[in-house]
């Protein structure tokens, strides 16, 4: 089976919906399905006006239909409603060909917030934008929700997961910084409400991992912190274990990636008592989750570290490939669920297989 997923988010980039993607990948293609990605990799390329930082594509309709053609999909996913986004929609709306979509950020707020865009147009155009498609597919059930409430057809459930062999406990690995280390990791924006942590008196260093453009003005403001830029990888992953608890003061993040990842490092988390967050950690006893961050932060030193590391290591990528492509077949974006079957199947015999013991 081939699946296609448009996205306007692509490496460089260090973000959450990069990581989702690319491990997403990773996991469909242990399950034998081939993925490719079209992005605006080899497209022309402008500025946002009003924000120099942001880069967006500008595709031609010729490279998107050569693109589709060339890799020949079963089944087209677009994970962003951005210019590669949009032109993709269009090719398959004119040629009535089905496809999925998926809901990674906030981005009426973040418009709202940046560009004074009335978040009533912004919704609208996302409705139009989603509802065109076969299904919409959204990290949690508290989103899932909010996006049934304010009109969006066909909500699909599709959880993230971690990679737990890269993010693990690093019993060793230091900043060299005064700790208690209090660390974020994610864009710096003005939505991310990143303000909020580093204003709090606490002991020890905080540290902000990620780039945007809110990092200058915060880095002026709290000259104390250390902003240590965008991470990937291994190196994040040492960051994440270096840290004695990971802060996350958003109230309107849809992606739980950054706790999954965090968490796998055997790294606490605090946080406000927001759906989107309540969703990832549920009732597990690794997380405080406070109106008061600063009483969050503190109570979340004394969490477990290896309660934290055994709930991440049940979500797992290869869990949420399983769930995606799920979400595929009730969608019913493919003319036959028989590819789809035989790679569930493929890897229900990979993991007995695995999990059966050694003989002799």
């Amino acid at each position: 089976m081939r699946i296609l997923v448009a996205t306007d988010a692509w490496l460089p980039q260090l973000n959450d919906v990069v990581r989702t993607l690319t491990s997403l990948a990773a996991a469909l293609r242990r399950l034998g399905v081939e993925v490719g990605f079209l992005t605006p990799e080899g497209m022309r390329m402008m500025a946002v006006p009003g924000a120099p930082d942001i880069r967006i594509a500008v595709p031609s309709r010729r490279q998107i239909a050569t693109r589709i053609a060339d890799f020949a999909p079963d089944a087209i996913h677009i994970a962003t409603e951005g210019p590669v986004g949009l032109a993709v929609r269009r090719y398959c709306r004119r040629r009535r060909k089905p496809f999925t979509t998926s809901f990674h950020t906030r981005p009426a707020e973040y418009a709202s917030a940046r560009w004074s865009i009335p978040e009533s147009l912004a919704w609208g155009f996302l409705r139009w934008f989603h509802n065109a498609g076969r299904g919409i597919m959204a990290s949690s059930a508290s989103l899932g929700d909010e996006l049934g409430r304010r009109g969006f057809n066909d909500v699909l459930r599709w959880p993230p997961g971690v990679d737990a062999h890269l993010f693990r406990p690093q019993p060793d690995a230091s900043l060299g910084l005064l700790r208690p280390i209090f660390l974020t990791v994610g864009r710096v924006a003005a939505n991310r409400n990143i303000a909020a942590f580093l204003a709090l008196d606490l002991r020890g260093t905080k540290v902000v991992v990620g780039q945007g453009p809110a990092r200058d003005d915060l880095a002026r403001r709290y000259p104390k912190t250390i902003f240590l830029g965008g991470n990937d990888g291994e190196e994040l992953a040492r960051i994440y274990a270096a840290a004695d608890v990971f802060v996350f003061p958003s109230r309107t993040d849809t992606s739980g990636l950054v706790l999954l990842e965090s968490l796998a490092c055997a790294t606490p988390i605090a946080g406000f008592p927001v759906a989107a967050t309540r969703d990832v950690i549920g009732n597990a006893p690794v997380a405080v989750l406070h109106e008061d961050l600063r009483t969050a932060c503190l109570k979340a030193l004394e969490i477990s570290r290896d309660a934290c590391r055994a709930f991440a290591q049940t979500m797992t990528w290869d869990d949420s490939a399983r769930c995606f492509l799920d979400n595929i077949q009730r969608a019913g974006v493919v003319t036959s669920a028989r590819p789809i079957l035989d790679a569930i199947k493929a890897a229900a015999r990979a993991e007995r297989k695995t999990a059966a013991p050694a003989i002799g």
